[in-house]
């Protein structure tokens, strides 16, 4: 497992695992700032539900795995070859199946959204340390970048490896060890065991502070945004054709719709 930070600054982190053996990236996620809880829940957990235990888990040094990790040896011995570690923490420069997607997903994804985001910065039209602006540049932005990571995964587990095949046939039978969902708790449960075990972690992580008064003033604020942009699929397939006006339009469309649902 990888995180990647290359828009961090506007609030958007990725966080795939990849199959050491088929090169397929098994889960993925994208959020305002790393995170414990959503990294085992929508990445660690989806993929061993789905494709088996791992025999072992690599990542970094980042403290943002600790959840994972305590899981990963917490089940050591569910693994098919339980001689390994359960899990390796080496330099992100040496996980080195997962770099090779990071190029894929910054020239898709990452690169044209900071273009555009950083224009605006320069231009002042955006306000980055104001709470409301931080929030629904997160928010859209992440929205964003997750149907970009959507698309270039599903391209690359499709794509051949040369010398190696296809990762979406290499990865067909998933790992030799399946595991029940009494065994896999979801994060809150899993966090809770940590917390009795080891310490306390960071439950929710947050950029910007969530400016909406009420939970009905939030949803009224995403009913105008979608009336407003009904799909926005097509901002980021602007941005990525360097037409970066739409995203940019909609971004600002987005900060004054959801200032005026928290000022009524």
């Amino acid at each position: 497992m990888d995180q990647n930070e290359k828009i961090v600054m506007f609030g958007v982190t990725h966080v795939l695992a990849i199959d050491g053996f088929s090169s397929k990236i098994v889960g993925q996620a994208t959020m305002p700032v790393k995170n414990n809880l959503t990294i085992y829940n929508d990445v660690y957990r989806s993929a061993v539900m789905e494709y088996g235990m791992w025999d072992q888990v690599r990542v970094d040094h980042g403290k943002d795995f600790y959840l994972t990790l305590f899981m990963q040896e917490k089940l050591a011995s569910h693994r098919h070859n339980t001689e390994r570690p359960p899990y390796l923490q080496t330099p992100s420069t040496k996980n080195h199946r997962i770099e090779r997607i990071w190029p894929e997903i910054n020239n898709r994804v990452n690169y044209p959204l900071k273009a555009a985001l950083v224009q605006l910065v320069d231009q002042e039209e955006l306000d980055m340390e104001d709470q409301m602006t931080r929030f629904c540049v997160s928010s859209l932005t992440c929205q964003l970048a997750q149907i970009g990571v959507n698309r270039t995964v599903q391209a690359w587990n499709a794509h051949r490896i040369p010398g190696r095949g296809i990762p979406n046939y290499l990865a067909r039978d998933g790992c030799p060890n399946k595991l029940s969902t009494d065994l896999l708790p979801n994060a809150s449960v899993a966090a809770d065991w940590y917390d009795q075990e080891v310490g306390s972690l960071t439950r929710v992580s947050d950029f910007g502070t969530n400016p909406f008064p009420s939970s009905q003033d939030q949803e009224a604020a995403v009913r105008g945004f979608a009336l407003q942009c009904p799909d926005t699929s097509v901002l980021l397939d602007n941005a990525v054709n360097n037409l970066p006006q739409p995203f940019r339009h909609g971004l600002k469309g987005l900060i004054d719709i959801s200032r005026r649902n928290c000022q009524r």
